[in-house]
């Protein structure tokens, strides 16, 4: 499907990419009834929790340096963004650099849910103009904006009259999908429509898609050995930098869902290649990812010798842990662009996987082609259960309840604290590049066996909390609440 960046808003990943929320089978029916076009989300009965799309479209945008966002909704609603912001903020300081963006609320209250609130907007957004000076400004909507039908598109249209630096009207109304993962693509189609601009010269560099700069020094240095300079995108990149991404000679990214609508609009617009490969965790996903490189930048040679230069380095120590995780059994619980990759990778590891939730599942990615992490796992992978969850604790605990593993792993702290209560030794893997390339590997494998080694800490606390399922639930089917029909 072509990509529109001449209009503001977007389609949800359920309508574009027949993304779902609620799945119970297995790894080979789910990949057999995506590549087939038969795939259908179930309808739960009951909810838990979930996330919203608004946080997920806000943060990166506001991660940016020197920018404005403005968030016309109620208080609450603006504090979706805030929590990554600062986290950005801290990664900035920590580079030795100072990011002057702005995230601000325009308080939305009753009065102005009943007769708008468009010349208030208006107002603030000039405001925050003339007093912060932003290199650009994304006004975004909310629930609220999006239920009285607030026309920021033509608030925004005014203000470029007014305004002489990018202005990006960004429609993140959390109700429009029920897949969070929809506000990266948001994100992405705010910057491609409002920042990007056509290229002019082909630069040596490489577009990464990233939520932080964690192993940004690794990556450089990495990427020096191809004579290559990586642009991270969107924490601490400079409004300048976004409008040069056209140029790069290819696109990558640390997670397929992440990166998804950026790489392929990059691609069909300016031409600039997207590597779709399982992605750079575990050994087979890191040499798979940098051979990809090689090929399209033309530096096959390069990536081949620091391949073997690193496998002498870190092949044996991976091989010496590995042998004390063999036949450790396994489930994990995460966003779909690292279930699937983690599953590779722990069963790379001699870890048995149980079972795999994933919190939605996109049927297809943008280029109409299943997911490559899923591609790859059906064709050299053992089955396994697998479910969609979209963070339903009370089913993951279910699950753990049957099943009994060795250790649970998640991208989201609540499930794993939920699973540690339960008495099941967790491992968070809060950091995206946690898994990246051989050293990540090498570390992840000395984390999970730290994790199953001293099991103390979730026996006593789980003797001493009381949790809120009963027996009757842990009998109960694991997709009970969900309706396949």
């Amino acid at each position: 499907m072509a990509m529109q960046l001449d209009i503001s808003d977007i389609g949800t990943r359920e309508s574009r990419l027949g993304s779902i929320t609620g799945y119970v089978g297995d790894l080979k029916d789910l990949a057999t009834q995506s590549n087939c076009g038969s795939l259908k989300g179930c309808s739960r009965c009951f909810s838990q929790s979930s996330t919203c799309l608004s946080g997920c479209a806000l943060s990166q945008l506001a991660g940016i340096r020197d920018v404005a966002v403005v968030h016309h909704g109620p208080s609450g609603c603006s504090v979706t963004g805030t929590g990554i912001y600062a986290v950005t903020k801290q990664v900035a300081a920590k580079r030795g650099i100072i990011n002057n963006s702005v995230y601000i609320g325009t308080d939305m209250n009753e009065e102005d849910t009943i007769f708008g609130a468009g010349d208030a907007l208006k107002d603030i957004v000039l405001e925050t103009y003339r007093r912060y000076k932003p290199k650009a400004i994304f006004v975004s909507s909310s629930c609220a904006t999006g239920i009285i039908g607030e026309d920021i598109d033509s608030i925004v249209d005014d203000l470029r009259e007014e305004i002489d630096v990018p202005i990006a009207a960004v429609h993140c109304e959390g109700f429009k999908s029920r897949i969070w993962a929809t506000g990266f693509d948001i994100s992405d189609h705010a910057v491609l429509s409002t920042i990007v601009q056509p290229p002019k010269q082909k630069r040596n560099t490489i577009n990464f898609k990233n939520f932080f700069e964690s192993a940004r020094n690794e990556i450089i240095e990495i990427f020096k050995n191809f004579d290559v300079e990586p642009t991270f995108l969107y924490a601490n990149a400079t409004v300048e930098e976004l409008s040069h991404i056209s140029e790069a000679l290819a696109t990558v990214c640390i997670c397929g869902t992440l990166g998804n609508y950026l790489g392929n609009g990059l691609e069909e617009k300016y031409g600039v290649p997207y590597i779709r490969t399982i992605n750079p965790l575990g050994v087979v996903g890191f040499e798979t990812w940098l051979r990809e490189i090689g090929k399209v930048i033309h530096k096959e040679v390069e990536v081949e010798k620091y391949i073997e230069v690193e496998r002498a380095k870190y092949l044996p120590k991976i091989e010496e842990v590995k042998k004390e995780l063999v036949g450790l059994k396994a489930v994990l619980g995460m966003g779909p662009g690292y279930t699937f990759e983690v599953s590779r990778v722990l069963q790379e590891l001699g870890i048995e996987v149980l079972h795999a939730a994933a919190w939605h599942y996109d049927k297809k990615y943008e280029n109409g082609e299943v997911p490559p992490a899923m591609e790859y796992l059906l064709e050299n992978n053992p089955n396994f259960e697998v479910s969609v969850a979209d963070q339903q604790n009370f089913e993951v605990l279910n699950i753990l309840n049957r099943l009994q593993p060795d250790v649970y792993l998640s991208r989201h702290p609540g499930s794993t604290v939920w699973a540690i209560k339960q008495g099941f030794p967790a491992v968070y893997v809060a950091d995206e590049y946690m898994i990246f390339g051989y050293k990540g590997t090498l570390d992840f494998a000395h984390t999970v066996l730290d994790t199953i080694r001293n099991r103390s800490f979730e026996k006593n606390l789980a003797k001493r909390v009381k949790l809120p399922y009963t027996d009757w639930w842990y009998k109960q089917e694991s997709g009970l609440f969900l309706d396949n029909k």
